[in-house]
């Protein structure tokens, strides 16, 4: 679940300028806040400074361990450094330690702080592959989240993070069902959780909303990863004030969206856009989206984005992938030597525990060279190029293709004339796919049978639609099975509201 994961997007002084407090306090001065719009920045030195200063000014403003978790969560996930998750972790630990002890639990921030740092760390968890670990930060945030709701039902930030989990918790695949039982009674459904997302966009058009600009990253990705509504949440982050020139998280989220939502050029703009001074912290994932996207229009020099990625990253995750990327390029090139050489560098390095690192695991170990037509084809489509990609397939007949190469065949043109809106058609070859690849270890069947899910919603047709989830849910292909998965149970879902 990248899912990639993948990924990944107030206070009480909204009603009272200060909240002030005997002891402890928690408040949004002008320091603290614009330390957390560094932080979000990625401009991690300048943030250290003001919060340096919060401390100093104001002893009893617990806010700053709000702040610091914002910056240690960020290292965490772009960097993915094991040594740095230990040592962060005991400072968590202790962050918690100290607003569970010393704050005022009459605030609205009490719950909600401790709930927040609980959330980040959820993802943190993940990013490390500690499950287990991550159910129970969730429920542990969702408990918080809860009282303080009770407490203080008109609290704009705790609405943000309800709503998301809200929104989540119904697509979470059958794989990881175990994990529910964790949550502690958190139910809920994806348009409650928009509903409540939306109440807070709501709110701060009309109040100085601390959360404004995350909440409005926040709802453009449950538009896009949950909704399945690529064309809101283009449109939703585009009206979210972000600066690709002055932020690397804010290039991230466009170039995200951008490129989930078949808007490739545009991609690449707002990457090469990529702020990379010594003020902001180093991401070199943005090279990598850039090297993706370069390959998808099939130009001839993505390489080089790739290996600034490969030199500059140092944890596990998507190092197969982009040797992958690497020998793909290689091919374009005409260069079938550095195709290989590039896929035995991908058996050497890197871990097999992502999707996309499992499937260029496997493809490496197979030791065939895919089909030219067919991986321009699919690069391509993954662009948003589909009538480029459709022509370049529709000259020629699935007899020129041998096993999985056939299979594939009929996928990329289900695939592309489903992107050119041809619905009939590519629901002939979905079936197709279906038909011949149901019981293959590869995942073409799969998502040709959530696809299928897709375009009988988009008709409203639901009983096919559901009927295509469930089919989706009934295969187990041993690439991206746990992504497609959690699509199809937010299909689901969708159909149930």
């Amino acid at each position: 679940m990248y899912a990639l994961r993948t990924f990944l997007f107030a206070s009480l002084i909204l009603f009272a300028p200060v909240c002030l407090v005997a002891g402890k306090y928690f408040h949004f001065t002008v320091d603290a806040r614009t330390a957390y719009e560094k932080a979000t920045d990625l401009r991690f030195g300048e943030a250290y400074a003001l919060l340096a200063k919060v401390r100093l000014q104001e002893p009893d403003n617990l806010i700053v361990h709000h702040i610091e978790n914002y910056i240690d969560f960020f290292k965490l996930y772009i960097n993915e450094n094991e040594e740095d998750y230990k040592v962060l972790k005991a400072k968590r630990d202790r962050r918690l330690e100290t607003i569970a002890n010393n704050g005022d639990p009459n605030s609205p921030y009490y719950r909600f702080v401790q709930a927040d740092i609980r959330l980040q760390w959820a993802l943190v968890r993940l990013r490390f592959e500690d499950y287990i670990g991550a159910f129970t930060e969730v429920s542990k945030a969702y408990k918080l989240l809860r009282e303080n709701e009770a407490l203080y039902p008109d609290f704009m930030p705790n609405k943000k993070d309800l709503g998301i989990l809200h929104a989540m918790v119904g697509t979470i695949p059958d794989s990881y069902k175990w994990g529910i039982k964790l949550l502690g009674g958190l139910e809920g459904t994806i348009e409650e959780g928009r509903r409540e997302v939306e109440a807070v966009l709501e709110y701060a058009k009309s109040h100085d909303f601390v959360f404004e600009k995350e909440t409005k990253v926040l709802y453009a990705m449950l538009l896009l990863h949950l909704e399945n509504k690529g064309d809101a949440a283009w449109k939703a982050v585009n009206k979210a004030g972000l600066s690709p020139r002055q932020s690397p998280l804010h290039c991230f989220v466009l170039a995200h969206v951008a490129m989930r939502t078949g808007r490739n050029d545009q991609a690449i703009e707002v990457l090469q856009l990529h702020p990379k001074n010594g003020v902001y912290f180093n991401f070199p994932y943005l090279d990598y989206m850039l090297g993706l996207a370069k390959l998808r229009r099939l130009d001839s020099d993505a390489a080089p984005y790739f290996q600034q990625y490969l030199k500059a990253y140092n944890g596990r995750n998507f190092i197969k992938e982009t040797y992958q990327k690497l020998g793909w390029q290689a091919l374009i090139n005409g260069n079938q030597e550095g195709y290989k050489r590039h896929m035995l560098n991908c058996i050497a390095h890197g871990d097999a525990v992502a999707g996309g690192d499992k499937n260029a695991q496997q493809e490496a170990t197979a030791g065939i060279v895919p089909n030219l037509d067919l991986l321009r084809a699919r690069l391509l489509f993954d662009g948003g190029y589909f009538q480029k990609g459709y022509q370049l397939l529709a000259v020629q007949q699935a007899a020129n293709f041998k096993s999985a190469h056939e299979l594939e065949y009929y996928y990329r043109l289900g695939r592309l004339l489903h992107g050119m809106e041809q619905y009939e058609e590519a629901l002939r070859h979905y079936q197709l796919t279906l038909d011949k690849g149901a019981d293959s270890p590869w995942f073409y069947a799969c998502n040709a049978a959530l696809q299928m899910g897709v375009i009988y919603e988009e008709l409203d047709e639901r009983t096919q639609a559901r009927q295509a989830y469930e089919r989706c849910l009934s295969l187990r292909p041993e690439e991206y099975r746990v992504g497609l998965h959690q699509k199809a149970k937010a299909g689901l879902a969708r159909l149930q509201q």
